[in-house]
């Protein structure tokens, strides 16, 4: 196996110290703050390490590329982006910090996703239409990373799919900027250039996201073996663990504990690092 090492700063130092604690026989640079140590083992002593100095580490199979990939899916909010966007509308009715407390327990998988959706969206009844182009305009930024990572899938010739429990307004203008093949999300109802505070549709949840995956697998004939999923809350397991590898990103502890890997200090273009 080799241990892939990656960070916002690497430190020969840090190098060093890792080689040896998990018996590594050589050394290869992936990227300007991205390594890859040669046929390394597991030690106990590695998590702790890499946490103190702010490192993600993976221990990724020899021989496996980004070549060996077909399909790309990944979460929207607080992954492809920075922020939750059902938080920022709500901010714009000043209930920011009541619709954040439910968004964040759902996260963490304390609160059946569909109700908490249900209760957040209801807040947001009356609120202008012209609210969701603000925070587009105004307050969604793209996770560092964001634009490498679906540039190096591209190039690889890997199908991207954008699917959230967030909304369509964001979704569709980010499959358009950014050129993902696929986008599924929930539609916000709109009457009189008004939000009326619920979904059209069905909810896209977890087994939503789970199922949006399966559909578009099957649909190009890929196998499960070929698939990478993204995403950072409870709501996301489901895809991660469908996925033939599952990448927490600045995840919730739940999500961690069951993803393939975790990035938690590198950009989300750390994903291209780990196949590199």
């Amino acid at each position: 196996m080799n241990l892939v090492v990656q960070g916002p700063k690497v430190e020969t130092r840090a190098l060093k110290d890792l080689a040896a604690l998990s018996g590594s026989g050589g050394l290869g640079r992936i990227g300007p703050n991205a390594f890859r140590l040669l046929g390394a083992q597991p030690h106990e002593g590695l998590a702790a390490y890499c946490d103190e100095h702010q490192l993600d580490f993976a221990f990724v199979p020899e021989n496996r590329r980004l070549k060996d990939f077909r399909l790309f899916v990944t979460d929207m909010d607080s992954t492809l982006i920075t922020i939750e966007c059902i938080d920022e509308i709500a901010d714009m009715q000043g209930l920011k910090t009541e619709v954040a407390a439910i968004t964040e327990a759902a996260m963490r998988g304390e609160l059946d996703f569909r109700e908490s959706l249900t209760r957040r969206v209801a807040l947001l009844e009356g609120l202008p239409e012209n609210a969701l182009a603000r925070v587009f305009n105004e307050r969604l930024q793209l996770t560092p990373g964001a634009e490498r990572l679906i540039d190096g899938l591209k190039r690889a010739g890997i199908v991207t799919v954008l699917v959230s429990g967030g909304f369509t307004y964001f979704t569709d203008r980010l499959q358009k900027q950014l050129g993902f093949d696929y986008a599924v999300a929930n539609q916000l109802e709109v009457r009189a250039g008004r939000l009326t505070g619920k979904v059209k549709g069905d909810v896209i949840d977890g087994e939503a996201k789970r199922h949006t995956l399966q559909v578009v697998r099957k649909h190009h004939g890929f196998a499960p073996e070929t698939v990478i999923a993204a995403g950072d809350g409870a709501n996301d397991l489901p895809m991660l663990t469908e996925a033939g590898v599952g990448i927490a990103y600045h995840a919730k502890p739940v999500v961690r504990e069951k993803a393939s890997y975790a990035l938690n200090y590198s950009g989300l273009d750390g994903i291209l690092n780990l196949f590199g």
